[in-house]
C-alpha cells in the first residue's frame, strides 16, 4: 500500500505540501494541487481522512438545510453547491427538513459536536442561538434563496420585488387589466416581496389592486391546480394569472385546460423560477429566470469565507433575474372569458 512520502516523491513536492493539499487545498496553487492529485490517483493512495480532519480541527462537512428536496429549483441550487464545495475540498450533508424548526435546530447542533463546520440555510429561519456567533457577530451559516429580515450571516437572494414587478408589467403591456395571483405560503418572505412587486406594477399602471383575485398556494403543483379551480368558480373577470413559482403555474395550466380554456388566447399564465420543465410545458411557460446554480455556488463560497475568518460582516449578495417570454402569455382578449362556462 502506498504512503504519503511516495505521493510526495512522485509529485515532486514535499510531504508537507501533500498534507496541505489534503487538509487545506485552497492554500495550494492549482498547478501543484493538480500534480498531487495525479500522483494520488496513480498510486491509488488512500489517505486516513479521519486523521487529516483530527489534525486540522475541521470536518470539511457542510450541512445544507433544504425545506423540501422535491422542489426542482432547490435541486439546481444544490448542484451549484456540490460543484463549489468539491472544488474547495468540502462535502455536503443534505437534510430534507420539511420546514420543521426543531429538525433544523437539531442538525445545526452538529457544529457544536464537531460533525460539521457550517450550515447553508435555504429558508428564512435561524437554527442557531445568538451566542453561536463569532467575534464579528457572524453565525457559521449562509442564508440563501428565502432570507431572514435581520440575518446574522451573509445572504444570497434575488430582488424578488423588482422581478415580480417586471412580470406584472409584461402582463399589463399585453393589455391585461384583470390579473389574478396564485401566492406562496403567507409566512414566506418570497410571497411578501413578490406581492409587493405585483402591487407596485399595478399602481404604476394605474390599475386597482383586487384582494378577491389573490389565491393561496404553497409552491406545489397541486396547490396551483387547486387555486386555478377556485379562480374558475369565482365571479370576478380574469384575463391573466401570475403564479409565484413555476410549479404552481404548471398545475394551474393543467386545471384551466381541463376546463376547456385556451392558453394564452382565453387566459394568460406566467410563473417564476424558470425550472427545466417550464420551456417544455404546453404551451411553454413565460417566467422569471433565477440563476439557481449561482445561488448554490455563491452560498458555499461565502460560507467558506466565514469559516476561514475572512468575512468581517454579513454581506448581502443580490443575483440578477431575467424575464423569459414564451407562449403562455399573449394579448388580453377584447372581453375577459367567462371562466365559469
Amino acid at each position: 500500500m502506498s504512503n504519503i512520502r511516495e505521493v510526495a516523491d512522485l509529485a515532486g513536492v514535499s510531504v508537507a505540501t501533500v498534507s496541505r493539499t489534503l487538509q487545506q487545498p485552497e492554500l495550494v496553487s492549482p498547478k501543484t494541487r493538480a500534480k498531487v492529485t495525479r500522483a494520488i490517483e496513480q498510486l491509488n493512495y488512500k489517505p486516513n481522512l479521519m486523521a487529516v480532519k483530527f489534525r486540522s480541527g475541521k470536518t470539511h462537512n457542510i450541512v445544507v438545510l433544504v425545506p423540501t428536496v422535491a422542489n426542482v429549483f432547490f435541486a439546481r441550487v444544490i448542484r451549484g453547491m456540490q460543484e463549489a464545495a468539491a472544488a474547495e475540498g468540502y462535502s455536503l450533508l443534505l437534510v430534507n427538513t420539511m420546514g420543521d424548526n426543531a429538525t433544523e435546530q437539531n442538525y445545526a447542533r452538529m457544529i457544536h459536536t464537531s460533525q460539521a463546520d457550517g450550515v447553508v440555510q435555504l429558508r428564512a429561519f435561524n437554527p442557531f442561538n445568538d451566542n453561536d456567533a463569532d467575534e464579528q457577530g457572524l453565525l457559521p451559516m449562509v442564508n440563501a434563496c428565502e432570507i431572514l429580515d435581520t440575518p446574522q450571516c451573509p445572504t444570497v437572494s434575488l430582488d424578488n420585488r423588482l422581478a415580480a414587478a417586471a412580470m406584472t408589467e409584461h402582463l399589463v403591456e399585453l393589455g391585461h387589466q384583470h390579473i389574478a395571483m396564485i401566492k406562496g405560503p403567507a409566512s414566506s418572505p418570497l410571497t411578501r416581496e413578490r406581492m409587493l412587486g405585483f402591487k407596485d406594477a399595478l399602481q404604476e399602471a394605474g390599475l386597482k389592486y383586487c384582494e378577491e383575485l389573490m389565491f393561496d398556494g404553497d409552491f406545489t403543483l397541486q396547490s396551483g391546480y387547486d387555486a386555478a379551480d377556485r379562480i374558475l368558480s369565482q365571479s370576478q373577470p380574469v384575463s391573466a394569472i401570475f403564479c409565484e413559482n413555476d410549479e404552481m403555474a404548471l398545475g394551474a395550466i393543467s386545471r384551466l385546460k381541463a376546463a376547456g380554456l385556451r392558453i394564452p388566447e382565453d387566459i394568460s399564465v406566467s410563473g417564476f423560477d424558470n425550472i427545466a420543465f417550464a420551456k417544455f410545458s404546453d404551451p411553454p411557460l413565460t417566467t422569471i429566470a433565477q440563476p439557481a446554480e449561482e445561488f448554490g455556488e455563491t452560498a458555499i463560497n461565502l460560507l467558506i469565507d466565514v469559516l476561514k475568518g475572512k468575512a468581517k460582516r454579513a454581506v448581502k449578495v443580490i443575483l440578477p433575474y431575467q424575464l423569459i417570454i414564451r407562449n403562455s402569455t399573449g394579448p388580453a382578449p377584447a372581453q375577459p372569458v367567462n371562466l365559469t362556462r
